[in-house]
């Protein structure tokens, strides 16, 4: 009995963190209809994103440690690890992100139009870290 109320209080555990590496808050400009297109991308990929609707995204970035020559038209937060994303980059890359705390943030920087949210990914998007290497290529 008691192997098997532990073995249920990880399971529980387990599925708290993964839901909290699932969950993000993602600030976007009220009159951007691509930052809507890249939330419903992630979220039918399975994360439970927070919509924050501002008109002033310069704040939010600098707020949020986001280099100006990697900036895009929304940013997203995971809540559980404050790790940054950067513009329109893809699940899979949110993902990998989150496989690498040491890793601050990763951006598709602009609005690339092979891109969730923008377009449709073709295997040249290059989405790079916070200090501007190359993160993913999908």
């Amino acid at each position: 009995m008691k192997i098997w109320l532990t073995a249920i209080a990880f399971a529980a555990a387990s599925s708290l963190a993964q839901a909290a590496d699932s969950a993000m808050t993602v600030y976007q400009d009220p009159s951007c209809g691509c930052c809507s297109g890249w939330v419903d991308h992630m979220r039918a990929s399975g994360f439970e994103v927070k919509a924050i609707e501002t008109s002033n995204m310069a704040a939010v970035k600098q707020r949020l440690g986001v280099p100006v020559a990697l900036s895009s038209c929304h940013t997203g937060v995971i809540d559980g690890t404050g790790q940054i994303v950067e513009g329109h980059v893809p699940a899979s890359v949110v993902r990998k992100l989150l496989a690498d705390a040491s890793v601050k943030g990763v951006a598709a920087p602009g609005m690339p139009l092979n891109a969730p949210g923008m377009g449709e990914l073709d295997g040249n998007l290059v989405t790079v870290d916070f200090l501007g290497q190359p993160f993913s290529r999908d």
